[in-house]
């Protein structure tokens, strides 16, 4: 294994994670955006209410997007098997 790999490796890692985590975080901030909107116009500033449509939106984000997140976890663990001998040497 060379410190190129292990590099190339790390990155492909990390992409992987960023891209799992996006679609949940993603809906998470739109949530966050619009109750936070709601209560400065409204002027409720109950601290519970950011939570449950922040719980909700990632719920949400994570049942539309989990067959995407599935096949990509699947693909990265497929190569990572595979390439297991080439890794090897």
């Amino acid at each position: 294994m060379t410190p190129e790999f292990i590099i190339s490796f790390t990155m492909e890692a990390l992409k992987v994670a960023v891209l799992l985590s996006a679609p949940m975080l993603a809906f998470g901030l739109v949530a966050g955006l619009v109750v936070s909107i709601f209560q400065a116009v409204t002027q409720i500033h109950e601290m519970t209410l950011t939570f449950i449509p922040k719980m909700i939106a990632v719920i949400v984000g994570l049942a539309l997007f989990f067959p995407w997140m599935l096949e990509l976890i699947v693909d990265f663990t497929r190569n990572l098997f595979i390439n297991i001998p080439s890794y090897i040497r």
